[in-house]
């Protein structure tokens, strides 16, 4: 009986996990129809800042915080629902709309100003999940402070980048 109900727990994280996988991988693919096509000759073609990274490190830091998000995410999904839970979550999911809507707003519409009014309230949803999901789960917290480090960044350089381009 007890092996019995191992796998179902370990069918049910798997199901679970898939379900956190996939919700950040349609994020990722969302933000890259609006990203993809404007890199060039649009972004490439604006002024940006000296600290502004190489456009090959994006795609790298980015695949590791989606994975710390999923991973975040999968730890707070596996816990008894509760009303802390689903606050935790609709933080989580206005997050995850927020960070596909930046590519749109950003590259799309072509407008670092849109950009950078939706990364600052996207930031302030970052730390809000944070701290939701630190609460119910130390460890789902923590997984996400190198978004919330990145998304800073990021923030800055969105400024400089509508500053130098307005």
């Amino acid at each position: 009986m007890g092996s019995s109900r191992t796998r179902a727990n370990v069918a049910r994280d798997f199901i679970i996990g898939a379900m956190a996988l996939s919700a950040v991988i349609a994020i990722s693919v969302l933000g890259q129809i609006a990203t993809l096509p404007n890199l060039r000759p649009w972004y490439s073609g604006l002024a940006k800042p000296a600290f502004n990274p190489p456009n090959w490190i994006f795609g790298p830091v980015w695949t590791a915080l989606y994975a710390l998000m999923a991973f975040a995410s999968w730890r707070i999904l596996r816990l008894p629902s509760s009303g802390a839970r689903i606050r935790a979550l609709s933080l989580y999911a206005a997050m995850l709309l927020l960070n596909a809507a930046w590519s749109w707003m950003f590259f799309a519409a072509h407008s670092p100003g849109l950009g950078l009014a939706n990364i600052l309230l996207q930031l302030a949803l970052i730390l809000a999940t944070l701290g939701a999901f630190r609460r119910l789960d130390p460890l789902a917290g923590w997984a996400l402070l190198p978004l919330a480090v990145w998304v800073a960044f990021a923030s800055v350089l969105n400024l400089a980048i509508w500053r130098l381009n307005g």
